[in-house]
Parts: C-alpha cells; sequence; structure tokens
C-alpha cells in the first residue's frame, strides 16, 4: 500500500522548514565561528542525528497518527535537515538486531565510499567548468 497524500504533504512540508533551518544554521555559524571549519553541516548532523534517535523511541507503538508524524519530522524535517541522521538511525538498528558487525561495514562503507563519490562528483563537475 503506497503512501497517502497527507503523508506526501507532510513530508513535503517537513522537508521545506527542514532545508530552511540548515540555511538558516549554517548561515549563522559562519558568521558567528568563520569558515574555518563546517559547522553547521556538523550541528545539523548531530541535532538530525540526535532526533531521529528521539523521535524514533518517542514515536513507537503511538498507533495510526505516529506513521503522519514520522512523515513529517524524520522523512521531512530531518531528511531535508541531513542524511546524517537517516544513517545513525540505520546503524542503531542494525546494532540493537545484533548485526554489530554489518553496522560496522555499512559506516566504513558510508564513509569511505562518500568521500570518494564527492571527489568523483568533483573532479566530474570540473569537467564542466
Amino acid at each position: 500500500m503506497g503512501a497517502s497524500w497527507q503523508q506526501w504533504a507532510l513530508v513535503m512540508a517537513g522537508g521545506a522548514l527542514g532545508a530552511a533551518g540548515r540555511f538558516w544554521l549554517g548561515g549563522s555559524l559562519i558568521r558567528q565561528f568563520g569558515e574555518r571549519m563546517p559547522w553547521g553541516t556538523l550541528a545539523a548532523n548531530f541535532i538530525g542525528a540526535f532526533a531521529i534517535g528521539f523521535l524514533a523511541e518517542f514515536l513507537l507503538e503511538r498507533g495510526q497518527a505516529a506513521m503522519y508524524w514520522r512523515a513529517f519530522l524524520m522523512i521531512g524535517l530531518l531528511g531535508a535537515l541531513t542524511t546524517y541522521s537517516s544513517v545513525m538511525l540505520e546503524l542503531l538498528v542494525l546494532t540493537r538486531n545484533g548485526r554489530t558487525g554489518a553496522a560496522a561495514l555499512y559506516l566504513g562503507i558510508t564513509l569511505v565510499g562518500g568521500m570518494l563519490l564527492v571527489w568523483a562528483g568533483a573532479r566530474f563537475g570540473a569537467l564542466f567548468r
């Protein structure tokens, strides 16, 4: 069964707020601390990781309404704020299911693969500059 139109609308509304929040947070921290470190991204990722962990537990067994809150808060808001929070939730689920080896492998692949892909994307983008 697919998502309802209400869930789609909630994901989009949350996504708009999350993206705006990330833009605001990044700009605020650059103005306050400068550009030597990506404080905005780090803050967004850490806030998102904490928030998605909290919400995963808080919304557990909350009935039908929880799927709408998940759509708005977890997928929309936090998804736009950061995808790091989703990675952290997936690691939590793997470790809770006793799959610590898979969790370590996933984390390693995520970090190394992401670094390689951002480098490759930058190289590819340079071809079109």
